[in-house]
């Protein structure tokens, strides 16, 4: 246990928490691109996916692994950026240059069981196939949405291409019911 305290563990975890501080400064690419004033950064979201995580009433996912999951789905973008759809990167390019991403931030944490952790989190995100993956994909673009419905209001604009995007898509039905309460209050907001 003392290994975990010595000087050089305790580089590891600064060195990492500088990497994570990025994500706190790192703008969402998609807001930027739209002229979002102030857009929300890539630690922003990840903190609201954790709290809708918080959120879900499912006796049949591991919430506390779902909570997790939403807080490091994204961690690799603090080395490699918010990259789009629209960046012109493939997705067999990104995945890649996430997978390296995430490789340096185990080796800063030096391979611990910490690290180990993170990274089987990130994997089991991007790989798509549990229950937890699924559900944390959903609230990716349900926060994603929620936050359109809230820039829309207090920018005065049309994000509608966000919202198109995800239609059909939700799999959980609680997120699903969140997803019907957001696009019901942006239809009665565009029609007042």
């Amino acid at each position: 246990m003392a290994s975990s305290f010595s000087p050089s563990a305790a580089s590891s975890v600064v060195s990492f928490l500088s990497i994570v501080e990025k994500l706190k400064r790192t703008k969402r690419t998609g807001w930027i691109n739209n002229g979002i004033k102030g857009p929300e950064s890539i630690a922003d979201h990840m903190y609201r996916m954790g709290i809708m995580a918080m959120l879900v009433d499912d006796s049949a996912l591991d919430r506390t692994k779902c909570i997790k999951m939403a807080i490091v789905h994204d961690l690799a973008e603090a080395l490699v950026g918010d990259i789009t759809p629209y960046d012109g990167v493939s997705k067999e390019q990104k995945r890649a240059l996430e997978q390296s991403g995430m490789q340096q931030i185990v080796e800063t944490l030096g391979n611990t069981a910490q690290a180990q952790e993170i990274a089987a989190l990130w994997q089991e995100y991007e790989d798509d196939v549990t229950d937890e993956a699924h559900l944390v994909h959903d609230l990716d673009k349900c926060e994603m949405i929620q936050q359109a419905m809230e820039y829309e209001h207090s920018d005065q604009t049309q994000l509608e291409s966000f919202f198109a995007s995800t239609r059909g898509i939700f799999r959980h039905p609680q997120v699903q019911s969140w997803v019907d309460e957001i696009q019901r209050r942006r239809l009665t907001k565009i029609s007042q």
